[in-house]
């Protein structure tokens, strides 16, 4: 019989060379008129510098973090270069998406002067690039790094999951300092932009005049693009790594029972042989991407198409995979998958119904602007909160259904123990249900800032109106598709956090050699449990203030730059002078590789400074850790949910009433709108994406150094 987990580095490879393949085909497009291209090179260059200079000091941090990993964690110091492996291959994840996007925008502004068809289709495929390549890295980088281990260097399996975390930890600490970093020069541009350009100046968006507006169109690329293909990156080592932690458990289990190495095994690379498929399943969804000759089709319809198709197919992907590698109670294992695959799109939904102009709680937030920005913001922040709840009764209804299918897989006889692991492996394997479309989701997210930098490049470059309304409907559904996918990587985050504490306290009892029930066991009422939990809370809104503070500090210096050339240089109004615009992408710049250092280190800090000192003190560590591990993904999840979905229900109510709704641009309602959708702003691209990496790098942190709380104490 073949080997299914062939499929694993095929799978890369196919993955790899189909991004190559849609490369050529963006870069063959034509790139417009002479204006269009000065624009673009003046995106491309600012979105290059910025990288460069956030680069240079992730790599930097690495390399130190890296070499400490190898000096604390004596017994396996190769954790140290798999922690670096990871940190680079995030960082060149983001590095291509965010090449590719600067890229395509120009080529999407050229290709909206023929069709709004050949748009969507550039812009889509643009994005793919960055959905292909960062999950075929990911896939490709987790393996390797695993059989490396394992069959080059003969660790047994437990060691070289052990190495394998820490790519895990790298990546999710690369991608932390991208999303961060990309978050707070992205919104200190826009907010500059806004309230000069807009409410004092009253010039349009993306109007050549505003000084601000390379460094916005810039920040989309950095922030949207670079910073999310990091967190995608990391996102799937991190769940995929997890998911292999709980197989051990499970491949020890049947390996008892007299399976063979190889059938046994097959618990471990399960999660590698699904994210393969999902890369299959979404090369076919991203080809079906197209609107045809009509020009009065909803862009989204076309979105739309290419999702479900990714859907059906990674379902049926997912039968053949638990078919072949999980058993004979397999049906049970697939049943776990296509749950998690139900809540993608349930999620999607939610998402779309707070941050969508067509449903209540934008046009109730578009409405209260009517009053003023206070009551704009009283009724934004309730909305915000609201959001909370729809997906996490979604979440928790998937959850006890996947984990009593993994039961229910059990065999006869099975004790509490193995039940408890069974159960566990289902909520792994509804999370690989869920990622299975990754590559799809993300090529939605990366399609919103090339779209988003198109409609600037029409703009500045004065191109015919028929050609701007083409743009702007690209826009809007990359607006959409924005949102979705924060709400979609949240929803996994949420998800993967159960089958993260799983692996956490897996380690656990490997490392202190205790039965799996008695590590589950963790007693609030405890002191040291308890105060581990507060920590955990505590740290998430410690980060969100920072993040948030950072974006206010850099817009603050952005505003005030925007008004000076205003008032010294009368001729940028009239026309008769340009404005300096690189002088705003520098400040951009600065102010966002000066603010990301010290919230990006605290949740690597924290925890480990928080367990070495509770082993001191004679409590018991690993379950103190655990606790602020798992109160702060918790409440990291409802706050990012916040940010996400409040901030963009924010945005949209803007767009809603520049749409012409209550007064429409100029008026009253919509000053109030610009400002609420400024305090949105910071929430749902800078502190809410952040915090979704934050919950992962806890995760991550903690699953590496578990053994140093063991030793501690």
């Amino acid at each position: 019989m073949v080997d299914i987990t062939l499929v694993i580095p095929i799978a890369g490879i196919v993955g790899l060379a189909f991004a190559g393949y849609l490369t050529w085909y963006v870069f063959r497009k034509d790139l417009g008129t002479p204006e269009m291209q000065e624009i673009g090179e003046a995106i491309r260059q600012g979105a290059m510098a910025f990288m460069k200079r956030q680069y240079t000091t992730i790599i930097v941090i690495s390399i130190i973090l890296a070499v400490l990993i190898a000096l604390l964690i004596e017994p396996q110091p190769w954790v140290g270069l798999s922690f670096f492996v990871g940190a680079g291959a995030s960082a060149l994840s983001g590095y291509i998406g965010m090449y590719v996007s600067v890229k395509s925008n120009i080529r999407t502004a050229a290709a909206a002067r023929r069709s709004l068809d050949e748009a969507l289709v550039t812009s889509f495929r643009g994005g793919a690039v960055s959905g292909m390549g960062v999950v075929s890295l990911s896939l490709l980088g987790v393996a390797a790094v695993f059989y490396v281990f394992h069959y080059a260097m003969g660790e047994s399996i437990s060691d070289s999951l052990d190495s394998a975390i820490g790519f895990a930890f790298g990546a999710s600490f690369a991608a932390l300092f991208a999303q961060l970093g990309g978050g707070i020069y992205t919104k200190a541009a826009d907010v500059g932009a806004d309230l000069v350009g807009k409410v004092e100046a009253g010039i349009p968006e993306d109007d050549p005049r505003n000084p601000a507006v390379i460094a916005d169109l810039v920040g989309d690329n950095v922030g949207d693009c670079a910073g999310r293909g990091a967190d995608l990156f990391e996102s799937t080592a991190a769940e995929n790594i997890g998911a292999m932690v709980l197989g051990l458990t499970m491949y020890e289990f049947f390996h008892a029972q007299g399976w063979s190495e190889a059938e046994a095994l097959g618990w471990i690379f399960f999660p590698l042989v699904a994210r393969a498929f999902g890369i299959f399943a979404s090369l076919a969804g991203v080809m079906t991407v197209k609107l045809g000759k009509s020009e009065s089709r909803d862009p989204m319809s076309g979105i739309n198409v290419g999702y479900y198709v990714t859907c059906v197919l990674a379902a049926v992907f997912f039968y053949i995979a638990t078919y072949y590698m999980l058993g004979d109670d397999y049906i049970y294992f697939f049943g776990a998958g296509v749950i998690g695959i139900a809540l993608s799109v349930v999620i999607v939904y939610i998402t779309q119904y707070y941050t969508s102009g067509t449903w209540r709680p934008v046009r109730e937030i578009a409405e209260s602007s009517t009053t003023g920005p206070a009551t704009n913001i009283i009724t934004g922040l309730s909305v915000a909160m609201e959001t909370t709840a729809a997906p996490v009764l979604a979440i928790i209804v998937a959850l006890l259904g996947a984990f009593a299918l993994g039961q229910m897989a059990a065999p006869d006889g099975a004790d509490t123990t193995d039940e408890l692991i069974f159960g566990f492996y289902g909520t792994a394997v509804a999370t690989m249900g869920m990622l299975a479309t990754c590559a799809f989701i993300l090529a939605t997210d990366t399609f919103g800032p090339i779209t988003d930098n198109a409609g600037g490049i029409i703009e500045m470059s004065k191109q015919p109106e028929v050609i701007r309304r083409r743009t702007d409907r690209l826009d809007a559904c990359g607006n959409t598709t924005k949102a979705l996918t924060k709400g979609y990587a949240m929803g996994s985050a949420a998800l993967a956090a159960f089958l993260l504490f799983g692996a956490y306290f897996e380690r656990v009892a490997a490392k202190k050699n205790i039965s799996l029930d008695l590590a589950f066991r963790v007693d609030i009422a405890q002191p040291d449990v308890f105060v581990g939990g507060l920590l955990g809370a505590m740290l998430v809104f410690l980060f969100a203030s920072l993040a948030i503070r950072a974006v206010g500090k850099a817009a603050h210096n952005m505003i005030n730059e925007v008004r000076r050339q205003f008032s010294e240089d009368p001729g940028i109004m009239e026309r008769t002078s340009k404005p300096d615009y690189a002088r705003c992408v520098d400040i951009a710049t600065k102010g966002a590789l000066k603010a990301m250092v010290l919230p990006a280190l605290l949740p690597v800090l924290v925890p480990v400074a928080f367990g070495i000192a509770m082993a001191h003190m004679g409590y018991d560590a690993p379950q103190a850790v655990g606790a602020l591990l798992m109160i702060g993904t918790i409440t990291g999840v409802m706050v990012a949910n916040m940010f996400n979905n409040g901030g963009g229900a924010w945005d949209n109510g803007k767009k809603y009433v520049e749409e012409g709704h209550h007064g429409g641009k100029g008026s009253q309602a919509h000053a109030a709108a610009v400002v609420g959708d400024t305090v949105g702003d910071p929430l749902k691209d800078t502190a809410g994406p952040s915090i979704h990496v934050l919950v992962k790098l806890l995760s991550t942190v903690t699953l590496v150094f578990v053994g140093l709380f063991v030793v501690a104490g």
